[in-house]
């Protein structure tokens, strides 16, 4: 009775933490922004976009999960232009050539490790989007396309960094009239569904 108890009061805990994330988090501002954005279930490195985003660690030399795609399809030339950037800080992105991929440049930027909510992750995932879609910008770019940032190994919740992406590019492409669409472009159906259900919120 009493691991019951537990149980239910575990519940109860995890409905009312929800509850606080879907009234703190950002939400989505409908309108012409959200008529933007795209989601599509697929492989990021086919995408025929002006910028492709990285979701890269800090040192830009390549890793895993979609890091190691990009610079596995975009050939040596995307590594050889981040040597010479020198890093990157979380949350901030640098551009580079995209090498033999479909688009014109490789955007990277490293998202936050997840370690519970409270060391500035939320803001950290945020930045991410706001900054890379300003390099685009800089860089005269009117289509890219993103990942879902630092939900694969560092672990970021997956429906909470659904809406701070959404939330945040949308945000930007409110200021932002010359970037003409953004995908997001999700591998597997859970993190399609995920971003789907944040669209829709």
């Amino acid at each position: 009775m009493f691991d019951e108890a537990i149980a239910e009061i575990d519940e109860v805990a995890q409905r009312l933490v929800e509850t606080v994330e879907r009234t703190l988090l950002p939400r989505i501002i409908p309108g012409r922004s959200r008529m933007r954005i795209e989601l599509v279930e697929g492989d990021i490195t086919t995408q025929r976009v002006d910028a492709i985003v990285n979701a890269a660690n800090s040192s830009l030399l390549g890793g895993g999960g979609v890091d190691g795609a990009i610079h596995r399809a975009g050939g040596p030339a995307i590594l050889e232009e981040c040597r010479r950037l020198g890093g990157c800080k979380t949350g901030e992105a640098k551009a580079t050539t995209a090498g033999r991929l479909p688009a014109k440049y490789v955007i990277h930027t490293v998202g936050p490790v997840w370690r519970g909510g409270g060391s500035g992750e939320d803001e950290l995932l945020a930045s991410c989007h706001s900054s890379s879609i300003g390099v685009a910008a800089k860089l005269d770019c009117g289509t890219i396309a993103f990942p879902a940032i630092s939900t694969g190994i560092f672990g970021f919740p997956l429906g909470r960094a659904a809406r701070i992406a959404l939330a945040t590019t949308a945000d930007e492409l409110e200021r932002r009239k010359e970037i003409e669409r953004v995908l997001f472009v999700l591998h597997g159906r859970d993190a399609y569904d995920a971003f789907a259900a944040a669209l829709e919120t």
